[in-house]
């Protein structure tokens, strides 16, 4: 990042102007998060990242938010450019740091805290005033339930290591300026990092040249992937999605794929289960579903269908049939849940012969058994390690979801909230997935989507108070797909 500040300075830009671009996306961001203005408290520290705090604060503050102003440095000890905005701050309160020691915010009122104290060139352990600040943070974040946004990376979290140091901030959203920094996408970061969000600067991404950045799910790299409909669509050019899935006792994952795959816009979805089951599936599937009695998987192949999810609630009843259809399927799948512990019984070796693109969704205790070798790697390490050795592409879930495809392509989620620690997330994606693969994406395309797509869901519902964290369902997501489709061509973040 200071390397292309250089070249971007060299190529003529103005330190100003780029301030002004990164607090005005910062604000908006902000308020996709809470569309509601309430209350806005900004921890200043005295360079650049308090600037950044102060474009947003006021920009906020124009928007009708009321801002609270908390310098944590005298202003005699501010960079020239930091003191600039603070003159520009407007109508901005300004508070000490003992003033909003025991403060919280009315009740009922939207609270957001802005963390401006330290950027990208900040290491070590924190000190006074900054820990103090940290301090004031975390606390209204705990006992206030303020949304907190680190501008940049989370003070007291090294962006090149991963490393967070004693009293650093815990961020619910860090908006990331320019790129994002390694660091926030190590191993357990989300913890300080929460949801991660890219802001593109001009001026940065016209001197990053040949900079091979890091392949991250966003609005403006998936948008392109997704076009709008032509008038003359009809429900055979959207795709034919088959789903193998359900048993006794689980036959909600297979209602639940069902309704990912048709609210991702599949044309025709047909869900085939037992025979045992099929009164109870047809009595619970979307009625726009047609659900198929099968005595055996393999009659799916006699079945016309452009891409097959399978494994969701199946169970572990006829495993090597199940594994032979992952193996012989002509078109695209998507593998999960207990077609991906088929496999793990000794049949791996099937995925050298599978006849189609095969996209592995596992969660991480599926992915110790597919790869016990790798268990104790990092995610980044280990998902290579795996796709490096088998023709898949991979899609590890996690709180920061991993997608990778022949052990170099690596790419990672940046959408989702702790209410998808839930039962049925992963039902969902298989559906939506499998339909993207339908409508014509390459398994890594459709794999980075449907993550996407499905964290922006969970996102609008609790943005929008029509969910908590607490009460999210995987059947609300499904439900809410249309807004993440809105999001992608709204371009934000």
């Amino acid at each position: 990042m200071q390397e292309l500040e250089r070249r971007a300075f060299a190529a003529g830009a103005v330190a100003e102007t780029l301030m002004e671009e990164a607090g005005r996306q910062m604000a908006e961001a902000v308020v996709q998060f809470c569309p509601v203005p309430g209350v806005c408290v900004a921890f200043l520290g005295k360079g650049h990242n308090g600037g950044d705090a102060l474009v947003a604060a006021r920009v906020l503050s124009d928007s009708g938010w009321r801002v609270i102003l908390v310098p944590a440095y005298p202003k005699a000890e501010w960079a020239p450019l930091t003191a600039r905005k603070f003159a520009q701050a407007g109508r901005c309160e300004i508070w000490s740091n003992s003033e909003v020691e025991h403060w919280l915010p009315p009740p009922g009122c939207a609270c957001v805290v802005l963390d401006g104290l330290l950027g990208i060139g900040a290491q070590g352990s924190l000190k006074e005033p900054v820990s103090g600040a940290c301090r004031q943070i975390n606390r209204l974040r705990e006992h206030s339930a303020a949304r907190v946004f680190a501008l940049d990376v989370p003070t007291g979290f090294d962006s090149g290591t991963g490393e967070a140091y004693p009293g650093a901030v815990v961020a619910d959203v860090t908006l990331a300026v320019g790129f994002v920094k390694t660091g926030l996408l190590a191993d357990d970061a989300e913890r300080f990092v929460g949801r991660l969000a890219i802001l593109p600067l001009t001026a940065l991404s016209e001197a990053a040249q040949t900079y091979d950045a890091l392949e991250c799910a966003t609005p403006a790299s998936l948008a392109p992937l997704w076009k709008r409909r032509s008038a003359a669509l009809h429900k055979g050019n959207c795709g034919r999605v088959t789903l193998v899935a359900g048993a006794i006792g689980t036959v909600g994952a297979a209602v639940l794929a069902a309704f990912g795959a048709l609210r991702a816009g599949a044309g025709l979805v047909t869900l085939c289960v037992a025979k045992e089951i099929y009164p109870l599936v047809v009595s619970l599937a979307p009625v726009e579903c047609m659900v198929r009695p099968v005595s055996s998987v393999s009659e799916v192949l006699f079945l016309r269908a452009d891409a097959l999810g399978i494994g969701p609630g199946l169970g572990l009843k006829n495993a090597g049939t199940v594994a032979d259809l992952v193996r012989d399927f002509p078109g695209p799948a998507v593998v999960d849940a207990d077609a991906l512990n088929a496999l793990a019984d000794g049949r791996l070796g099937l995925l050298h012969e599978c006849a189609g693109p095969r996209l592995l969704t596992p969660h991480p205790g599926e992915m110790a058994r597919l790869d016990p070798e790798g268990v104790g790697m990092g995610r980044q390490d280990w998902v290579r390690r795996f796709t490096a050795h088998w023709p898949v592409t991979l899609l590890l879930k996690g709180a920061r979801t991993v997608v990778a495809t022949g052990g170099t392509r690596l790419g990672f989620n940046t959408t989702g909230n702790p209410g998808m620690a839930s039962g049925g997330m992963g039902d969902v994606l298989t559906g939506v997935c499998t339909a993207l693969l339908a409508q014509g994406l390459s398994c890594h395309e459709a794999a980075l989507l449907g993550a996407w797509l499905c964290g922006r869901a969970a996102e609008s519902l609790v943005c929008s108070r029509r969910q908590s964290e607490e009460s999210l369902l995987a059947s609300d997501v499904a439900g809410a797909l249309g807004d993440a489709f809105h999001a992608l061509r709204g371009r934000g973040v």
